[in-house]
């Protein structure tokens, strides 16, 4: 690991591993615990402009994966800075209130435990903040990141965001609600066009690894003109 990276980050970095090693690929009875902690979610495409009045905030994402198994686990490094009304960065302000200023996080995702069913995703996710300068020092190590903005939006039945892709996967845009159990109804928006949950190649990791950009015409055009 770069030496000028603080040492929180090094236990964060050697608590990841050594947890790989003991959990992912040996899971034991990791299941069955009750503090587990599960990211489940429903993703979709976006079609057309209809999202924007629902929109509550907005910040620019770096996301760079510094491991990416076949087994499905991810290790990723986001750095996350508000934008105010004209796209510059800056510390904005949403309801008389300042959004946070620039951090930086690193985490885990590991594959869906088994016996979990519904059309949601479920995947363990741990998260922890990290110094910014030790964001932006990983970002430079990863093999593989991505750009985007993500929309906070004020919608009911979940936590709903929404990611304007940039750069190699721009024009993709894709909206996500973290909900409470893989089988919770969701009102789905109008604005939302085809389900992609299940689609890996669509995966933020996915699109690091083989932008939009690197996809045949035909790939394109199935997905975007259905």
């Amino acid at each position: 690991m770069d030496p000028g990276v603080s040492r929180q980050t090094r236990r964060a970095w050697t608590g990841f591993q050594a947890w790989t090693v003991s959990q992912c690929f040996f899971p034991g009875d990791l299941w069955s615990r009750q503090d587990v902690a599960l990211e489940i979610e429903r993703r979709f495409l976006v079609v057309g402009e209809g999202w924007r009045h629902h929109c509550l905030w907005v910040r620019s994402l770096r996301q760079g994966y510094l491991v990416a198994a076949a087994e499905g686990i991810t290790l990723r490094v986001r750095t996350s800075s508000p934008l105010g009304e004209t796209g510059a960065p800056e510390v904005a302000v949403v309801g008389g209130r300042a959004e946070p200023s620039p951090e930086a996080f690193l985490t885990l995702k590991a594959p869906s435990p088994a016996g979990f069913s519904g059309p949601a995703l479920c995947r363990l996710e741990f998260e922890y903040a990290i110094p910014l300068a030790d964001g932006e020092a990983l970002l430079a190590l990863a093999a593989a990141s991505l750009r985007k903005r993500r929309h906070g939006l004020d919608l009911s039945g979940g936590d709903w965001v929404l990611d304007v892709f940039e750069g190699d996967n721009a024009p993709l845009v894709l909206a996500e609600v973290e909900i409470a159990s893989a089988d919770q109804a969701v009102m789905i928006p109008s604005w939302c066009g085809r389900e992609v949950t299940d689609r890996r190649d669509l995966s933020n990791a996915a699109l690091a690894h083989h932008p939009f950009a690197r996809w045949s015409e035909a790939e394109q055009r199935e997905l975007l003109h259905q």
